[in-house]
């Protein structure tokens, strides 16, 4: 079981990435998949989770109607597309995958158990 995360890099504010969370080993058809963020200094804080086989979709409300997290199946990758982004979005990002999470845990991350490397992305102001 691998997770691959890319994506990460500077962009300026207001600027956009799309952060990418490649599986190995494995289909993504029936985890959660989440994305979460680390800054410096500060705890790692949920970002946004998709549910499979469905299409659920949970984000924390620092992001909602900025970022949108979803799937290409035949690729067994998950997304993070980042659009408005600001100096507070800076931090560490991570993918990570839970075979099976009851939605009031989905943003918990000690529902998942595999966790990709992670992506660092700065805005700057």
């Amino acid at each position: 079981v691998q997770l691959q995360a890319s994506g990460g890099g500077l962009v300026q504010y207001g600027g956009s990435l799309r952060l990418s969370c490649a599986a190995s080993g494995f289909a993504l058809d029936y985890y959660a998949v989440g994305w979460f963020r680390q800054a410096p200094g500060k705890e790692r804080e949920f970002v946004a989770a998709l549910m499979l086989p469905g299409s659920s979709t949970y984000y924390t409300d620092s992001v909602k109607g900025r970022f949108t997290i979803s799937r290409d199946r035949a690729k067994n990758t998950v997304y993070l597309q980042m659009n408005s982004l600001k100096p507070e979005d800076t931090a560490i990002y991570y993918c990570a995958v839970a075979p099976r999470v009851i939605v009031s845990s989905v943003r918990t991350s000690s529902s998942y158990h595999h966790w990709g490397q992670g992506t660092l992305v700065t805005v700057s102001s």
